[in-house]
């Protein structure tokens, strides 16, 4: 196989690109530096592309080696031919693989196993033959018959041939194929109710139906929830007579003495050997589809809650409500120093509220704080009414505004958290990780396993290490797009830049603690087991501010140190005016960059990646992201009507459309068929995590608790 041909033919790529990838990658190249930083060898493929490349060349690889294996293990029983070894080596997929090797394993004792080792492999090689001769097949299994075996008489004989025809039908690769096929595309994925709480916990599914091959990913996996909890019987149901007379038109050529008994055979074939594993097969391949939907979608709303905007020179009082434990308090300069804590009591059972804002009134004049976050969690509404009342009443200017919480006690609860504030208990380490997620979202939430931030569907159902390696993928590439300061980043923050494993970024954090701030990309290199090749791959995605080089604090690499002091020189640009805020009319004095390009023998991507860094250095893309939404009006169930505008922030986006927070305890549920004035294929179309939006109320129930939205008026 032509690896590179077959992976450039699949991803509309060239061939060369796909050369170029494989040899930086085994030159030990991350992908975000490839991405970023070699462009004129691949030709300008971005991270996504390249991951995927990456993980296709993967799948390759081990479908190769498992061809060898499988070639050796049939060539070790002397049954390899070479129409088998051409099968094999055209073979697309492992499944196809694992077809042309099935018949030669060496399994578990079955009834044909047994029926061979009896010698009956003559009798089921005339039955399969067909042969038209005015035979009886009693009569001729009658020849084989043993008294006293397990083949006593001519019906068990043939019963027993019957056992290695139908064996052989359903060992059959391309046989298999067929109906693998025919079975993924008609069958249809069935439930039932196994318990009486069914009708409750998964009404929906009751005596429930619906094609394999359009069922959307979020009922594959509620049904496969439903059944692991016990209250669902799930089946697949596939057109049994369909596929048995598809294995005739295969196997049976024609009227013969032995025909009755090879339909027979290969209705049972494929009832008891063939059904059985592919309706299997046919569920995990729906599973695994939605799986890789639901991590998909997960992956996109994990992205966008990194990318929100972070809220620069704040200082903030965060609380993290509760209602018998109080609301615990972290005070935070504009730089998340912590500076004060405590607790108040503004909920049910004290219900302190005059305490409780005398207290929020010390620390904002005392500390000079302007923002006051609130944790959407338990007591969070309750606390909100009492921080609206505060600052209606409050003489300086002070917001608030509410943040999702998700995650926040597993980060509290960590070694992590342990390690950074020893002094602190878990409580007052959540408000004080609530207050970050304001200021830098990112550098706050790389702290906590990403599969616990709160925004994805059926994530604990999903296959964790995939949903792990995706999710860090994410956080990775978002990491690496901002970019990291290297003399405030934390160690979680580091552990995600290019190059820098959790130990390097230890290391340098240590480094940085017994040394002082750095001053230089260069000093990277004294940084215990960061050599040179994680040199090259994580310093240009480091940044020092007011560092002795001025281009350190910029997205230029230093391999490309040279040429970005020539286009200063040519721009007639001081360093000193980068290091200032930038050259914004830099592009319009260098005139032509092509021409320019040649001329300082660079690659044209690389000159206008160096460009863009220089006339905004250190630009952060997250600037882009919508702002939070400030001093919402405290509402209740009570207060909301049909009809009723109101201003959200997107909480999560699912396959069925997206939940919005509207300032009320509960998130409004946008269907999909209301996210827009069109046809949506998927709610990631128009909505992302982080989105301020402008919703309708369309209906209230309040005995459950839900709330229907929708982003289209009238509708």
């Amino acid at each position: 196989m032509d690896v590179s041909n077959v992976v450039a033919n699949e991803l509309g790529i060239r061939p060369g690109q796909v050369e170029a990838v494989v040899s930086l990658l085994a030159d030990g190249c991350t992908i975000p530096f490839i991405a970023r930083y070699r462009k004129e060898a691949t030709g300008g493929l971005d991270d996504v592309m390249l991951r995927a490349l990456a993980e296709r060349l993967d799948y390759l690889e081990r479908l190769e080696a498992r061809k060898g294996e499988v070639r050796a293990a049939i060539e070790e029983q002397g049954a390899l031919t070479a129409a088998l070894a051409r099968q094999i080596a055209e073979a697309a997929t492992l499944q196809r693989v694992e077809d042309f090797y099935k018949p030669f394993k060496k399994s578990r004792v079955t009834r044909a196993s047994k029926a061979r080792d009896a010698g009956l492999s003559p009798l089921a090689n005339e039955l399969m033959a067909q042969g038209r001769a005015a035979v009886d097949p009693l009569r001729e299994a009658a020849r084989f018959a043993k008294p006293g075996t397990a083949y006593p008489d001519a019906a068990a004989v043939l019963q027993g041939a019957c056992d290695i025809v139908a064996e052989t039908v359903a060992d059959n690769p391309d046989a298999l194929d067929e109906l693998r096929g025919f079975v993924q595309r008609t069958g249809q994925l069935t439930s039932r109710a196994a318990t009486e709480e069914a009708a409750r916990d998964f009404a929906a599914y009751v005596d429930f139906g619906e094609s394999l091959a359009r069922i959307p990913s979020h009922r594959v996996l509620a049904v496969n929830r439903g059944e692991k909890e016990g209250k669902l019987r799930v089946a697949v149901a596939v057109d049994g007579d369909e596929a048995t007379r598809r294995l005739e038109r295969r196997f049976v050529r024609g009227r013969s003495p032995w025909l009755e008994w090879l339909q027979r055979t290969i209705a049972d074939s494929w009832k008891r050997l063939m059904a059985p594993s592919l309706e299997r097969e046919a569920r995990a391949a729906a599973t695994e589809r939605a799986q890789k939907d639901a991590i998909a979608v997960f992956a996109k709303n994990a992205e966008a809650l990194l990318r929100q905007r972070p809220v620069k020179g704040a200082r903030i009082i965060a609380l993290d409500p509760g209602y018998r434990t109080g609301c615990k308090v972290a005070v935070i300069d504009e730089y998340g120093a912590l500076l004060d804590h405590g607790t108040i009591y503004p909920t049910p059972p004290r219900n302190q509220v005059a305490e409780a804002k005398r207290a929020l009134s010390r620390w904002a004049d005392r500390y000079g704080a302007n923002v006051i976050v609130i944790g959407n969690g338990t007591a969070s509404r309750e606390t909100e009414e009492v921080v609206a009342e505060f600052i209606a009443e409050h003489p300086r200017p002070v917001e608030y505004t509410i943040v999702n919480e998700a995650g926040a006690s597993v980060y509290s609860a960590s070694e992590l958290a342990s390690q950074e504030h020893p002094d602190l208990d878990v409580t007052t380490r959540g408000a004080l990780s609530l207050g970050r997620r304001l200021q830098d979202p990112l550098a706050e939430l790389v702290k906590i396993p990403p599969q616990s931030i709160g925004v994805g569907q059926y994530q604990h159902d999903l296959d964790q290490k995939e949903l792990a390696r995706t999710l860090a993928g994410v956080v990775e590439r978002v990491v690496n797009q901002v970019g990291a300061d290297l003399n405030t980043a934390s160690a979680s923050l580091l552990g995600y830049v290019a190059g820098i494993t959790p130990t390097v970024a230890r290391n340098i954090v240590a480094y940085r603690e017994e040394n002082g701030p750095f001053v230089s990309r260069a000093q990277l290199k004294k940084v215990p087991k960061l050599g040179p090749k994680a040199f090259q791959n994580c310093a240009g995605f480091l940044r020092i501010r007011e560092g002795r080089e001025p281009l350190d604090a910029t997205g230029v690499h230093p391999e490309s140190y040279a040429v970005a002091r020539e286009v200063l020189k040519r721009g007639g640009v001081t360093p000193a005016e980068v290091a200032e805020g930038g050259v914004p009319d830099l592009r319009q004095r260098l005139g032509n960059l092509d021409t320019l390009a040649q001329q300082l023998g660079v690659g044209l991507p690389t000159l206008v990646d160096i460009v863009a860094e220089l006339e905004k250095p250190g630009r952060d893309p997250r600037d882009d992201a919508p702002a939070p939404v400030f001093s919402r009006a405290v509402l209740s169930l009570d207060d909301l009507k049909p009809g009723m505008e109101l201003t959200g922030t997107v909480r999560n986006v699912v396959d069925f459309g997206a939940f919005v927070d509207i300032g009320v305890k509960q998130d409004g549920l946008v269907h999909i068929s209301k996210l827009a004035n069109r046809f949506v294929k998927h709610p990631t179309e128009v909505v992302s995590v982080g989105d301020t939006v402008t919703v309708w109320v369309d209906s209230i129930d309040r005995d459950r608790g839900r709330i229907a939205l929708s982003m289209v008026k009238g509708k």
